[in-house]
C-alpha cells in the first residue's frame, strides 16, 4: 500500500521541487484535460516537449507582449467596465487575460467579438474546473461530462481551425519564417514528428495553455488588489506609494507569494529514494508539497510571514514570489510573463518589465478601484482552493 507524506517547509518543498526522481501526481484527478499536456509528463517526454515549446518563451517576446499588444488589449477590455463605473474583477481578470493567453498559446479568434471571448471564457473555466478536479466540491462523474463536452466545442471552434491555418502558412515554401505566428502551437506543428501528438492530445495541450494562463492570472489579479486594498485602507501615505509602478511589482510579488495560484503540489515516486522532510519513500508513494505553508515559512520570512508587507527583505537568491511559480524542470513557462522581472538598482521603470499582473493592478489603481461598500466578495463555493468566486469593484476616479 502506497503512503502519503506531507512537507510544509521552504526548502523540504524547494528540494522535492527539484528532484527529477518524482513526478507530478496532483492532476490524475483532472486527466480528463490533463492528460499527457506539458504540466503532467514526465522524464523525457517531458524534456522533448519543454525544449519545443520553451522557443516560444523568450524574455524578447514577453516584452513585446507587455510594450506593445497587451495595452491596446487592456484598453479594449477595460472601457466598458470604466463606463459602468464598476467590475466584478474575476470577470475583468478573464476578459483581459483570455485573448492574451490564446495570443501565445496559438488559438485564433477570427471574429474578435465579444460573444466570440464569453465562449472562449466559458470554456477556459470549465477545464480549470477540469483540471482541479480533485478540489471540487461537485460530482467528478458530470463535471468530467461537461469538460468532455467543453473540449469537444474547442477543438471544432477554436483549436482544428488554428491548426488548419498554420499547417497551411507551414506547408506555403513562400511564407517567410517572420511570417509565421509566434506561438505554442507554430512550434508544436513545426516540430511534426519529433512530438508524435494525435488531434486529442494536442487539442488537450491547448486547452491546458488557455486555462493555466487565463485562470492563474486572473485570480492573481483579484488576489493582489485584494492585499493591495487592505494594506492601504484609509492611509494616505500608503495610497501615495502605489503611484509608484514599481512599488506596486513588489506588492504583486508579495501577493504572489503569499496566494501561489496552487496551493499544493503533489508529487509520486518513480522509484525508492530519500526526500527531506519526509525520509525514505517508495515507488508509488505520495509526497504532498504545501507550497500555501512553505511560502510563509517562519524560518526565512520572519514571524511575520503570514502578514502581507511589500517592504519585506527576501532571503538572498530567492524570487519574491517564492515557490509560487515551482522551480527545476517543472518551473512555470509563464513566470516573466506574469510576474515580470524583478527589480534591479537603477532600472528605468519606463522600461523595466513588470508582468501582466502587476499591469492589470497599475491601471485599476489608476482607476480608483475600490470594494463596492453594496455588493461584497464572495469565495467559491466550487473548490476548496482559496479562491474568490466574485470580487465586486467600483472606479472611483473615472
Amino acid at each position: 500500500m502506497s503512503r502519503t507524506f506531507e512537507l510544509e517547509s521552504f526548502r523540504d518543498c524547494e528540494a522535492a521541487l527539484r528532484n527529477i526522481n518524482l513526478k507530478q501526481a496532483l492532476y490524475d484527478a483532472g486527466k480528463v484535460v490533463m492528460d499527457g499536456v506539458l504540466l503532467t509528463l514526465h522524464g523525457a517526454a517531458h524534456s522533448e516537449r519543454r525544449a519545443v515549446e520553451v522557443r516560444v518563451f523568450r524574455r524578447n517576446f514577453f516584452r513585446h507582449y507587455e510594450k506593445t499588444v497587451f495595452p491596446a488589449t487592456l484598453a479594449e477590455t477595460l472601457r466598458p467596465f470604466v463606463a459602468a463605473g464598476r467590475a466584478d474583477l474575476i470577470e475583468l481578470g478573464y476578459r483581459a487575460t483570455a485573448n492574451l493567453t490564446a495570443d501565445f498559446a496559438g488559438i485564433d479568434r477570427p471574429e474578435r467579438t465579444v460573444e466570440e471571448t464569453e465562449l472562449l471564457i466559458r470554456l477556459v473555466k470549465k477545464f480549470s474546473e477540469g483540471a482541479t478536479m480533485v478540489h471540487s466540491t461537485r460530482d467528478k462523474v458530470e463535471l468530467e461530462g461537461e469538460v468532455l463536452d467543453a473540449l469537444a466545442v474547442f477543438d471544432k471552434r477554436f483549436n482544428q481551425p488554428s491548426v488548419a491555418r498554420r499547417r497551411e502558412l507551414l506547408a506555403d515554401p513562400q511564407t517567410p519564417s517572420e511570417a509565421l505566428p509566434r506561438d505554442v502551437l507554430t512550434v508544436i506543428l513545426q516540430a511534426g514528428d519529433e512530438l508524435d501528438m494525435d488531434g486529442a492530445a494536442l487539442n488537450r495541450e491547448m486547452a491546458f495553455y488557455m486555462q493555466a494562463g487565463a485562470h492563474s492570472t486572473a485570480n492573481a489579479v483579484v488576489h493582489s488588489v485584494h492585499e493591495i486594498l487592505l494594506w492601504a485602507n484609509d492611509d494616505a501615505e500608503r495610497w501615495a506609494r502605489l503611484a509608484d509602478p514599481v512599488f506596486v511589482q513588489r506588492c504583486v510579488h508579495e501577493s504572489l507569494r503569499l496566494h501561489p495560484a496552487s496551493p499544493q503540489a503533489w508529487r509520486s515516486g518513480t522509484c525508492p529514494m530519500h526526500v527531506a522532510g519526509a525520509g525514505e519513500i517508495a515507488a508509488g508513494d505520495k509526497v504532498v508539497l504545501d507550497l500555501f505553508t512553505a511560502n510563509r515559512d517562519r524560518d526565512l520570512f520572519g514571524e511575520g510571514a503570514d502578514r502581507f508587507d511589500p517592504d519585506r527583505t527576501m532571503p538572498a537568491n530567492m524570487l519574491p514570489s517564492g515557490l509560487t511559480f515551482g522551480i527545476g524542470l517543472h518551473t512555470c513557462l509563464g513566470r516573466e510573463l506574469d510576474g515580470g522581472v524583478p527589480v534591479k538598482p537603477g532600472s528605468d521603470p519606463a522600461t523595466h518589465q513588470y508582468g501582466i499582473v502587476a499591469l492589470l493592478v497599475i491601471a485599476l489603481l489608476e482607476l480608483g478601484a475600490r470594494l463596492n461598500p453594496a455588493d461584497p466578495p464572495t469565495p467559491d463555493p466550487k473548490t476548496s482552493r482559496p479562491n474568490w468566486g466574485r470580487y465586486p469593484i467600483i472606479f472611483t476616479k473615472v
